[in-house]
């Protein structure tokens, strides 16, 4: 009987949705050889993580054994999914696969991130294969909201595995290759060990729709609208920006494309040969001289971004293009849980205007990319799985996703990031937990979860922030008095007096008093002044600052 085990490991992308990277691994325990299925990225927000760009996993437990792995293979070209590759290759160095479109995405994080393109190499759908060590790997196509999307076959000496990738089951994606379900029951049909499943809409009940079925009412806003439409979707979305300029071009409206992301995915669909037919576009220059009635801006934004074109035209305008009253903003898109405050104020900043906003309330301007509940039953019909493991989503879904597969029968487990499932056997046996985290793009340096950079940067956001100046002489006495500065706080105390004029006050007070044990000891006396710096600005204000002490000592020369 063997002893290799198949193990399966999140570092990312199970039990929150976003910041996908998962570990597949096959051999003796301690020493198997390992693949890792997407490296991708999540957002910061101000309230959790205050100026933090990109959120990444953290992969220390896989540099610690790169000289195990095999190969990184990414599914598609989502930012979740291929966002950290240029960032983290330089921990893992190892190739990178993926399908053409997808490649191109990530040959460009890897020159953004000035690492070497050639490392991302292009395969075809299946049959291709591709070798990694004890794994045979095929890349499947799935419909999903962008072109190119895949799920994998990972044959192994202990069975195969089907890890579904992001998947809806739309026959028409306008874009890209449609589910196709006879593909699916015939991999189903090989024998599959386990399905490793997408568990992001579990919890909607409705059949998954088309992207096709949205070109009517699309069409009826560009129509009907007597001003300027402003459109936002993902930038990703290939298929609905396709919908939209389709749409603006029927009812005669041009169309101006805006925003960094956004021409950066047609222009790749483009010369991948994936986005065909469609309708030309005019510069932002050229749209500021056309008739508003006449025009379709599709630009970023569509989560409320501050920095993106959305945001920027709420607040004032964009490129010298401004809404006016008349005009209409579509939000053709979704709102991911978490951002709904930022979009909430591009709405309300919109309204203030006179602008006519839509949204997919009434889910006519927008399908998800994931498969419903029903989607996930069909799926698991489909591949025939003796296991199914839920992943992509937080631990609600992935939980009621269990739910939803031992009710067929079948065995599963919630495995959560961190926890090492081995798939061997019969049934999921979770054999091990490593730790697991998140490292911050801060500014252009890499920060991590437990450094203390971004806890003191919320507390300094809460409590403000006082800066204590203090000049002692050779015999450890003040030279004049100590001086405070302060940020992100009220200038005034209780009784109307300025609070950095309290504050010295009262540390000069302290300093008369103090000891010389304490004069000449820096911890001792920087407690010391710590300390009545926060008794004063809780006693005047009612705040807990952050406060920094520099005490400087003059030397005999």
């Amino acid at each position: 009987m063997s002893t290799d085990r198949l193990i399966y490991l999140p570092l990312g992308g199970a039990g929150e949705v976003g910041m996908n990277a998962y570990v597949y691994g096959y051999g003796p325990k301690g020493r198997e050889r390992l693949i890792l299925v997407d490296l991708g990225v999540t957002f910061g927000d101000m309230d959790a993580t205050p100026g933090v760009d990109l959120i990444l996993p953290d992969i220390s437990w896989l540099e610690a054994r790169r000289d195990r792995l095999e190969a990184i293979l990414i599914t598609h070209a989502h930012e979740d999914h291929v966002g950290a590759v240029g960032l983290l290759w330089d921990k893992l160095r190892v190739p990178v696969y993926a399908r053409n479109f997808t490649a191109r995405i990530a040959r460009l994080k890897m020159q953004d991130a000035s690492q070497d393109p050639e490392q991302v190499i292009t395969v075809e759908k299946a049959p291709e294969q591709v070798a990694c060590g004890p794994f045979t790997v095929q890349f499947f196509p799935v419909a999903h909201s962008l072109p190119e999307a895949s799920g994998l076959i990972l044959d192994t000496p202990a069975g195969r595995i089907v890890h579904s990738g992001d998947f809806k089951t739309d026959p028409h994606p306008v874009v890209g290759e449609p589910h196709d379900p006879e593909m699916l029951a015939k991999i189903g049909r090989s024998g599959v060990k386990a399905l490793i499943c997408d568990s992001t809409n579990v919890l909607n009940h409705q059949p998954g729709r088309s992207e096709a079925s949205l070109s009517e009412a699309i069409t009826d806003v560009m129509r009907s609208s007597k001003g300027m439409v402003v459109a936002t979707t993902f930038a990703s979305n290939v298929a609905r920006l396709k919908t939209l300029a389709v749409a603006a071009r029927d009812a005669g409206r041009s169309v101006c494309l805006m925003g960094r992301a956004m021409l950066r995915m047609t222009q790749v669909a483009t010369e991948a040969g994936i986005l065909r037919d469609f309708p030309s576009t005019v510069s932002p220059e050229e749209a500021r001289e056309l008739p508003r009635e006449n025009l379709l801006l599709i630009v970023t934004g569509s989560q409320g971004e501050r920095r993106a074109a959305s945001a920027q035209l709420a607040r004032g305008s964009y490129m010298g293009l401004t809404m006016k009253e008349g005009d209409t903003f579509l939000f053709s898109s979704m709102t991911i849980p978490g951002n709904e405050r930022d979009v909430g104020c591009v709405v309300n900043a919109l309204s203030a205007a006179g602008v006519d906003v839509l949204d997919n309330a009434e889910r006519r301007y927008h399908v998800s990319g994931h498969a419903n509940r029903p989607d996930l039953e069909a799926m698991q019909q489909l591949i025939a799985p003796q296991i199914v493991i839920p992943m992509h989503g937080d631990h609600r879904m992935m939980r009621e996703h269990a739910k939803l597969t031992r009710a067929a029968g079948l065995r599963t487990a919630v495995v959560p990031n961190g926890t090492v499932v081995d798939l061997a056997g019969s049934a999921p046996e979770i054999v091990d937990e490593v730790e697991t985290g998140r490292v911050y793009l801060d500014g252009s340096r890499m920060v991590g979860a437990t450094d203390g950079v971004i806890r003191d940067r919320i507390r300094m956001a809460i409590g403000g922030h006082i800066f204590v100046t203090l000049i002692l002489d050779e015999e450890n006495e003040a030279l004049g008095a100590p001086w405070a500065e302060i940020a992100g706080l009220r200038a005034q105390g209780r009784g109307g007096e300025l609070l950095n004029e309290v504050i010295e006050r009262e540390l000069e007070d302290f300093i008369s008093r103090a000891g010389h044990k304490v004069m000449a000891d820096d911890d001792r006396l920087n407690d010391g002044l710590r300390r009545v710096v926060r008794q004063v600005v809780m006693e005047e204000i009612g705040k807990k600052p952050e406060v920094t002490i520099v005490v400087s000592r003059l030397l005999n020369e």
